[in-house]
């Protein structure tokens, strides 16, 4: 196998899918990247058995098909110290041998047999839908940070999907937060649903452009799911198992409504809870009227935060504690001007939406259990 091909497009290519590699996997294969030429198509493949990626790039020159399995991190290293020069490289299909020459350099590695590599599945009796790029890196970056790390309830480390005729939902929970991302404008003529794995959607939202031009197609069956691209192929196995009801812990009837700043609650969030306690992040809100009052304590270190802001609320007087931490994400991750919170009782979740959306078509809610205030 030999083929010539700039410098920058390979280090752009082998970037867009090293965040797959495995670093403490017991096959040593899966630290390596797949080179497979044939005829004008290079594919570029990782996996970690779990996710598979791989980059379609066309060479400058092509000879020789072949593949060879390359050490990763040592081609990386030295691709990300050349300038924007041509790279040829060399592979002998009996011995393995691979040779890097770039300029004056010549470079050479010991590759493995490509037969060792684990072969991207094919999946049979699919369906398809497809989204465009902006939406599926939004409703990523809306629903990972919620998912739980319980390796005893591996279905909750993912994402839920579920297609219908009406919408595309994405649920993600760790049992103390839930978030539920909805858009109106994807459709499909059946009704499915599975749960994507956590390192999959992560690596995925880094490398889908974040573009309403670009189109993903996402296709799955029972077992696994893959997005197309652009040059790229992923290819996930999905989580087995039954998602919980999620809806059965979104209450329906919340009488008591808070209208806030999003940013303004947030700073006053962070500011407060450092005073607070290290092991609980708890914060109390305390609202009547047009005010709410944040407060926090750490009674071991003798500290305490209180701050006023003002709010729009209707509703009974409440008091209610949640965990800080939690709440600071959620706001972080929304990109709205202003958020209501809905509450029904101390003792009942939360409920946060933004109050005004630029998009018609999209429906986020964020649950958000409360914790027990201590007097």
């Amino acid at each position: 196998m030999k083929f010539i091909i700039s410098s920058t497009t390979l280090l752009r290519s082998l970037q867009k899918i090293s965040g797959v590699l495995s670093t403490n996997s017991t096959l040593p294969i899966l630290e390596d990247f797949l080179f497979a030429l044939e005829g004008e198509t290079l594919t570029i493949t990782a996996s970690d058995l779990e996710t598979t990626i791989s980059v379609m790039v066309t060479p400058e020159k092509a000879d020789d098909a072949g593949s060879v399995a390359i050490p990763a991190r040592q081609l990386l290293d030295i691709m990300k110290t050349f300038p924007e020069i041509p790279v040829t490289i060399i592979s002998d299909a009996e011995t393995l041998n691979v040779e890097i020459l770039a300029g004056e350099g010549k470079y050479k590695m010991i590759g493995q047999s490509p037969d060792e590599f684990p072969q991207v599945p094919e999946l049979e009796n699919t369906k398809k839908v497809t989204v465009n790029g902006a939406m599926l890196v939004n409703a990523f970056n809306n629903t990972l940070f919620a998912t739980g790390n319980d390796e005893l309830r591996p279905v909750m480390s993912g994402v839920f999907c579920e297609i219908n005729e009406d919408d595309l939902t994405f649920v993600a929970t760790d049992a103390h937060k839930l978030v539920r991302y909805r858009r109106t404008e994807v459709k499909s003529d059946t009704a499915d649903s599975f749960i994507f794995p956590k390192k999959t959607l992560s690596l995925a939202r880094h490398i889908i452009p974040d573009d309403n031009e670009e189109k993903v197609v996402l296709e799955f069956n029972n077992t696994n799911a893959t997005f197309k691209f652009d040059d790229i192929l992923m290819v996930c196995r999905l989580i087995e198992g039954k998602y919980p009801n999620y809806n059965a812990v979104i209450p329906n009837e919340n009488p008591f409504k808070l209208t806030i700043g999003r940013q303004s609650l947030l700073n006053a969030l962070r500011r407060v809870s450092i005073f607070g306690s290290k092991s609980t992040h708890q914060v109390r809100f305390k609202i009547s009227g047009k005010e709410l009052v944040l407060s926090a304590e750490d009674i071991d270190y003798s500290s305490e935060g209180k701050e006023r802001l003002t709010c729009s609320y209707e509703g009974e007087d409440i008091e209610i504690g949640f965990n800080s931490k939690f709440m600071q994400e959620m706001l972080s991750t929304l990109a709205c001007e202003n958020i209501t919170l809905e509450m029904s009782a101390p003792n009942r979740a939360g409920i946060i939406k933004p109050e005004d959306s630029n998009d018609e078509n999209e429906d986020i809610l964020m649950l958000i259990m409360p914790v027990m205030l201590t007097s």
